[in-house]
Formats: structure tokens, C-alpha cells, sequence
């Protein structure tokens, strides 16, 4: 309660009125040079803009209090990321509406709670002063004055909220949205002392010793390593060494992100991850640090990494992430990504910010996984929070004969169908065969589909009981053996926008009773187990 009370007094503070003060603009500034999206931008500045594939309407007239858009959509208009689109696509249409946006905003802001949340209020500051040059610097000084007020008083407000928990990578945005009004008004040298003093607690929380975003998501690992980049040249503009912890965290968190990316340098797709693309994941790395190391191992973050000659598989080897972590989590538990060189073949089907979009995408069976009488392994509430997940996921690494072998199992359909899900995944040396057998083991037999999602550059063909997969420049062979097969057709958004592609369904068959069962006993009554069971194989065709 004393906390509690506390945090009000200071919430109540931050209200108060600012210091007048003489400068006209910024003292220093740092500037954003994130690519954004000309598509988007043209769209703004003809008065309407697109999130999660659908369109919205900007009002003509007080557009901050007039507007009726969903919750996601308010989130992401309020923390002010639209910005990098419209100077990227560079215009003077597009500097007009983003500087009279920015300041209608600070002029009148919205009475919504939403505006008010810790990481919208850090995101829009870090993306005022990120842009600020090219929207506002040949504003008039009263336009200016009014923004550096607003944002002042927007950085008490964030400074009173800190620490703000259980925010994932926005808990970094957060910080770098208060060290962006310290640089722009360095009177107010609280928010530097603030920032210190958060920075070494949020890390720890958020990547701990190795690195790894505890999101559990290659997506927060991008953010993290693009907030920790943004930060690091902060302290540059200033002149100043930046604190030890963001060099150390970051050489660990990019080591991370590189491990995270297929052969075609895009992000895997676990957990609310996108694509990105070869270029923009190579610019933010050159930008973040010289060294060019991959970490060895993601196991501390719930994943497995394994590479033989030049494929790469990746498997999400853990339950989704804790609650307050887990509002952009997938139930994903033992999907898998497969490519070989610069092809994905097995992918995940990608994320959406919001919508139905979102929550179709994150469902099992948007994932190359088993899924049981077409539900989830890990289950969504209202609030986009996971309500249940698996409570035993199992991980072995071996080594079987010559090929690289992970067992794995969960539980997550225990509690509604009383089974467990089995994969063991085998790699061979050469990197052109990969091998799985699928088990599902309980009192009954269920319904279950294993899909393979196929990535939208590879063409799909059937052959009989053989899918034949074409890349530009490889086939594969897949086949398997105790189930039924399927070809069907699939939606993939790992690049951001839907495209049609195929996917591979293998459908279940009875199975048998164990000749040596595992029984579970009900009274005086001894069941035995029942075990359904799919072998598969991909393997490469020499041409």
C-alpha cells in the first residue's frame, strides 16, 4: 500500500506545472534512421492508414478525440511509430501532417488511458525527438515550445510510472523515450538519474546473463537489439561512454540474434516474429557491434539450434513465456523451422499486431506442429494473455548414430484430450535429410493433423503418396508412414502481408495398444495406453 500510495504522489507531481525555459528547440537530438514504410506513408497523407490488413480512417477534426479505432490500433497510432513511414517517404505533404499531428497531440492530448500507459508514452517520446528534425526543427518557436512542454511533462509522468514490470522490450523503449527528453531538455536531469538507475534492473530482467529476450520471441530479440543500438548512439551524440551493461548486453543480445536467422537472413518466426528481411537485420547489426559471433546455443531461452552442412533447424523447445511476458506469444510449443542455404522449406506461418489476423496466427495450427481435434496447445483470454499452456515440456539433445537428434514431448493436451505429444526430430550430417516421428499416447485414440507449412517460394506438386518440394534452385522429397497425407492450401504472414502458399497434412490413424503399457489406474480398474504414431521424412534430390 505504501508503494502504491507513493506511486500516486508521484503520478501527482508529474502533473505539475514545468520551468519556463529560454531555449527555443531541443539542446541535442538524437536521429532515428530506421527504415519505414513508403506504402503506409502514402496512405497517411491521403487521410487514412492500414494496421493488422485493415483500413482506418484519420478524422478530418480533432483526430485525437474523435477517433473510434480498436485498442491495438489506438496503441500503436498513440506511440507515434507511423513517424518513420512518413520521413522515409520524405515529402513535404508528409512533413506538414506529421507536424501537425505531433502537435494537435501535445497541444490537446487524447483522454484515453491507453496514451497514458509507461511504453506508449516511452515510444512516443523516443519517436518525437527521433524525428523531431525532420518535423519539427523549422516549426515556429511556439509550435516547438508547445511540443518540448508536452514532452517534459510526459517525461515526469514516465519517470513517476518506473519501474514498469512485466512490459517486455518496451520496458527498453520506455528508458530510451526518457533519455531522449534528458538530451532535448537537460535542465530536467532527473530523467538521466532515472534512467540510470532503471537501465541495470530492466536488462537483467529482460535478457539476463546470456542474452536472450525472455518474450521467448526472435521479434522482442530484434527490438531489444534495436532499443540497446538507439541507446548506444545516444550516448554517442552526447559524447559520452555509454554505460558498461548496454555494451555487454548488447554483444550478447546480437550473438542471440544472429542465431535466431535462416540462411536468408530473416528472423525464424517464433512468438510474434516477422521476416524483417536480409537487409534491414544486416543494417541494425553493423550498426550495433563489429563482431560477427553466433551464439552457440539458445537452450537458456527454450530453444533448440541445430546446423549440419547447410541446413538449419530450429525448434521452440518450451512453454510460451511467463504471464505479463506473453501478450504477443504463440502457441507454438515443438513447432519447427527448416531451411537449407538461403530456402526456407518448413516455416510458421508468421504474426499479425492485432485482429483476427493475430489471433488466428497465433494458434497451433499456424505452426508446423501436431495439433489435436484442431485446438491449441496453449490457450488465449481476452486480454491476449495465455490462460493455459503446457506444464511439462521435455527437451533432449543426443547424438544417434551419425545424426543429431532432440526428443521431445508436452502435455499441453493432456488436461482436455489425456494425451501426450511426442517429437523426436533426427538431422543428418550432411544437412540434406531431415527425419520425425510424431507419437500421440494416451487412454484413447484422438483425432490429430501434423502440418507442414511451407514456405510461399517453394512450389508444392504431389506425386501419389510423395510431396515433391521445388525450389529455385533444389528439390526435396517428403513421405511418411502411418498416417493419411494431404496437400492443402495455407496463408503466410512472415513478410508482413498475406500470401498464398501450400502445406503438407498428414491426418491420423488409429493407432495400437502398447504390448508393454504404461497404465494408469482408476480405482481397481487398469487401463492400458493407446499410441498413434507418424513417421515422416524430407530429403534432399541430387538433379
Amino acid at each position: 500500500m505504501f508503494r502504491s500510495c507513493w506511486r500516486y504522489i508521484r503520478l501527482l507531481c508529474a502533473s505539475l506545472p514545468a520551468r519556463q525555459r529560454d531555449e527555443v528547440g531541443p539542446v541535442c537530438l538524437y536521429q532515428d534512421r530506421e527504415e519505414g514504410d513508403i506504402d503506409q506513408a502514402a496512405l497517411l497523407t491521403g487521410g487514412v492508414f492500414r494496421f493488422a490488413q485493415k483500413t482506418y480512417r484519420l478524422p478530418m477534426r480533432d483526430v485525437w478525440q474523435k477517433n473510434n479505432w480498436p485498442e491495438d490500433v489506438r496503441r500503436w497510432v498513440y506511440s507515434f511509430e507511423w513517424l518513420k513511414d512518413l520521413r522515409t517517404f520524405g515529402t513535404n505533404g508528409g512533413r506538414l501532417l506529421a507536424r501537425s499531428m505531433v502537435t494537435s497531440w501535445a497541444d490537446r492530448p487524447p483522454n484515453d488511458p491507453i496514451a497514458r500507459e509507461g511504453g506508449v508514452i516511452g515510444r512516443r517520446l523516443a519517436n518525437w525527438f527521433g524525428h523531431y528534425e525532420f518535423c519539427l526543427s523549422t516549426a515556429t518557436a511556439n509550435t516547438q515550445h508547445i511540443v518540448l512542454e508536452a514532452a517534459v511533462k510526459d517525461g515526469r509522468r514516465l519517470s513517476a510510472m518506473l519501474p514498469l514490470s512485466s512490459l517486455g522490450w518496451e520496458e527498453l523503449a520506455a528508458l530510451r523515450g526518457l533519455l531522449a527528453v534528458y538530451m532535448a531538455v537537460p535542465d530536467y536531469d532527473g530523467f538521466l538519474k532515472r534512467f540510470e538507475e532503471q537501465l541495470p534492473h530492466v536488462l537483467a530482467r529482460l535478457l539476463g546473463e546470456e542474452g536472450i529476450a525472455a518474450e521467448r520471441s526472435p521479434e522482442a530479440q530484434y527490438r531489444c537489439v534495436q532499443e540497446l543500438t538507439a541507446i548506444q548512439g545516444m550516448f554517442g551524440v552526447l559524447q559520452w561512454l555509454p554505460p558498461e551493461c548496454v555494451s555487454v548486453a548488447l554483444g550478447r543480445a546480437c550473438a542471440v540474434l544472429r542465431a535466431f536467422c535462416h540462411g536468408d537472413g530473416g528472423l525464424a518466426l517464433f512468438n510474434g516474429a516477422q521476416e524483417h528481411g536480409a537487409k534491414a537485420i544486416t543494417a541494425l547489426l553493423e550498426q550495433a557491434e563489429r563482431y560477427r559471433i553466433v551464439a552457440s546455443s539458445l537452450s537458456q531461452g527454450g530453444f533448440v539450434r541445430l546446423t549440419a552442412g547447410r541446413a538449419l533447424l530450429l525448434v521452440d523447445a518450451a512453454p510460451p513465456p511467463p504471464r505479463g511476458l506473453d501478450r504477443m506469444a504463440h502457441a507454438g510449443t515443438l513447432s519447427f523451422e527448416f531451411s537449407h542455404h538461403r530456402q526456407r522449406l518448413f516455416v510458421n506461418c508468421g504474426s499479425a499486431m492485432g485482429g483476427g489476423w493475430q489471433r488466428a496466427l497465433r494458434s497451433s495450427a499456424a505452426h508446423t506442429a501436431l495439433i489435436v481435434e484442431g485446438e491449441s496447445s496453449s490457450g488465449f483470454g481476452a486480454g491476449g494473455h495465455i490462460t493455459h499452456r503446457p506444464s511439462q515440456v521435455r527437451c533432449q539433445q543426443e547424438r544417434e548414430g551419425r545424426a543429431d537428434a532432440v526428443h521431445l514431448s508436452h502435455n499441453g493436451y493432456y488436461p482436455s484430450h489425456g494425451v501426450i505429444w511426442s517429437r523426436s526430430l533426427f538431422l543428418d550430417p550432411s544437412g540434406e535429410e531431415l527425419r520425425g516421428c510424431e507419437r500421440v499416447e494416451g487412454e484413447r485414440d484422438v483425432p490429430f493433423a501434423l502440418r507442414f507449412h511451407i514456405h510461399p517460394d517453394v512450389r508444392v506438386e504431389r506425386e501419389d503418396e510423395e510431396i515433391i518440394l521445388h525450389t529455385a534452385s533444389e528439390i526435396w522429397r517428403f513421405h511418411q508412414t502411418g498416417g493419411e497425407i494431404a496437400v492443402e492450401d495455407d496463408l503466410y504472414m512472415g513478410r508482413g502481408t498475406p500470401e498464398e502458399t501450400r502445406q503438407i497434412v498428414v491426418y491420423s490413424r488409429p493407432g495400437r495398444t502398447l504390448t508393454s503399457p504404461t497404465t494408469e489406474k482408476e480405482g481397481a480398474e487398469t487401463r492400458p495406453r493407446r499410441q498413434q504414431k507418424v513417421e515422416w521424412v524430407l530429403e534432399y534430390v541430387p538433379l
